[in-house]
């Protein structure tokens, strides 16, 4: 096969080579001419591979893309015959199961068999980690006698596309997301992923070979005609609501479905692809009754409650009991900020409510003093936490009513004042134990002195029953207001209280007024000196 020509090969396309062959064939048979070194220019110039066999098993050529899809460069590395072909190549089946002698694709056609696209896998034995996928058809030329005069091995190297299989055929089955692939021919489903089956609760064997119309992957579709016609013309399904019928449940399952035209192999097929709505559906579902059980609960708080917006602190809602104590219908407050409707009688005491929230995102028993529409005030504890709602921050705020507690607390601690104005010469044990009678401590909690309490704590009491507020406190004992916070918190953990007004009840109740709590404990009279005991006797 020294053959050589000077004139360039012409290119002729991958679907007319066979034919091309074919005829230039006939015409030589036709002459009778023994040369084919015409027909071996058209061949040089094909690119798809090509190999000649003679009836005797002689390979009498192989153009450049032939033994480029082999990984040689000569004819001689190829094989000169049959045999030493057979003796450089291993050939497997894509299934890796290797091919006996005699079915390799040239003993094939060199037995005068006929075959269109026999897929092998071929490997040179000298270097089997490089292997090449071919597809291979055969053309057996005869002469004017009808007898086989050249074999021919048509080769397309498809091993790009073989990879492009396999990694479609791999992400296809490991993709979590339910898909199904129908061949467009007639509509026959060929492939189904694990999604599908979770998806649907059919079995593989129950869905491959059936057509999409008896397993609906469109049905009670939402465009369903829409659908049907796309499918019907291989074009893209766009996306669209459907009910599938499934064996586990016979009220389907809601899916989103959408399809894509695709070729798998050289065949058209539709791939449809699916999304579950039931997760999303049992979420709203959920959402939905979650923000009625809220409602309700808003709406029948005994509490005056209000929504806001986190960011300018408009009402967005109020509930009854907001109406009833603040006498502020929904009208006169929703859609208006707080400080326009002012129900807050400090502006100072309303920012610095809301400074608190904005920092912490939350606040406890807030003191403040409200306006009532109308006239007059009431002391209430303001509690806010901020939430979400409808994708907005917003502001979840409740107000508790303490004016009728403040008076009682107000006029329990004249009372005690007067009685203890009187007792001043108690000792402080004595004085600590009348109150204890009054308030029991709970089993949980023995009840707390003055010696109990630290110096730093002391000093904090001293200023608190002296009516200064957090930062005045900060201010003159020099500390942080947080410190400040803390301590005031540690009292009132030792005094089993959960509020301001009770840390003085509980300070005058022990006989400590105005002018603070002294550093050291007061001593207490000797036996049999001071002033004698003075009994009050009821006649009554």
């Amino acid at each position: 096969m020294g053959r050589t020509n000077d004139r360039r090969p012409r290119r002729i396309g991958a679907a007319s080579a066979a034919d091309a062959i074919q005829d230039r064939a006939e015409r030589v048979s036709q002459d009778q001419a023994p040369d084919r070194s015409q027909l071996e220019q058209i061949i040089a110039g094909l690119t798809e591979g090509v190999i000649l066999v003679e009836p005797d098993q002689t390979i009498t050529y192989a153009n450049e893309a032939a033994l480029a899809m082999h990984g040689v460069t000569t004819l001689d590395e190829l094989g000169r015959t049959v045999d030493e072909y057979r003796n450089n190549f291993v050939l497997r089946h894509q299934s890796s199961d290797l091919l006996e002698h005699g079915r390799y694709p040239i003993d094939r056609v060199v037995a005068g068999e006929a075959f269109d696209d026999v897929v092998v896998v071929v490997a040179h034995k000298t270097n089997q980690d490089w292997d090449r996928t071919h597809r291979i058809r055969s053309l057996v030329i005869t002469d004017h006698a009808g007898n086989p005069d050249c074999l021919v091995l048509i080769v397309h190297d498809v091993s790009e596309q073989i990879e492009a299989e396999q990694r479609f055929e791999r992400a296809f089955a490991a993709n979590p997301a339910p898909a199904a692939i129908c061949r467009l021919t007639d509509l026959r489903l060929i492939k189904v992923n694990e999604g599908f089956l979770e998806l649907t609760g059919y079995k593989r064997e129950d869905v491959l070979g059936r057509t999409v119309y008896e397993i609906d992957v469109l049905e009670r579709a939402d465009r369903r005609d829409l659908a049907l016609e796309r499918l019907r013309a291989g074009e893209a399904i766009p996306q669209m609501e459907a009910c599938l019928t499934v064996p586990s449940d016979p009220g389907g399952r809601q899916v989103v479905v959408a399809g894509q035209p695709i070729e798998v192999g050289d065949v058209r097929c539709m791939l449809f692809t699916f999304a579950d709505l039931e997760p999303r559906r049992k979420a709203e579902t959920a959402l939905r009754h979650s923000e009625e059980r809220f409602a309700k609960a808003f709406r029948l708080a005994p509490v005056p409650t209000t929504i806001s917006t986190a960011d300018d602190h408009r009402l967005v809602e109020v509930n009854e009991a907001f109406t009833r104590v603040l006498g502020y219908q929904a009208q006169d407050a929703v859609g208006y900020p707080a400080d326009d409707i002012g129900f807050w009688v400090e502006d100072e005491e309303r920012r610095r409510f809301e400074t608190e929230l904005t920092k912490a995102g939350t606040v406890r028993d807030f003191e403040a003093c409200l306006r009532v529409k109308g006239g007059g005030y009431i002391d209430c504890l303001v509690s806010a936490e901020i939430i979400t709602l409808s994708d907005r921050a917003c502001i979840l705020c409740s107000f508790q009513d303490i004016t009728a507690r403040r008076r009682s607390e107000e006029e329990l601690v004249k009372a005690i004042e007067a009685v203890m104005a009187d007792a001043s010469w108690f000792s402080r044990g004595v004085v600590e134990k009348l109150a204890a009678m009054r308030h029991p401590a709970r089993p949980a909690q023995a009840a707390a002195s003055v010696a109990d309490l630290t110096a730093r704590e002391r000093e904090v009491l001293t200023l608190i029953c002296q009516g200064k507020s957090d930062p005045e406190i900060a201010t003159e004992l020099k500390l942080a207001r947080n410190t400040v916070r803390n301590h005031i918190a540690s009292l009132y953990q030792k005094l089993g209280v959960n509020r301001r007004s009770a840390v003085v009840v509980w300070a005058r109740e022990r006989g400590i007024g105005a002018e603070g709590v002294a550093d050291k404990r007061p001593k207490v009279p000797k036996r049999g000196a001071g002033k004698p005991v003075r009994v009050v006797r009821n006649n009554h």
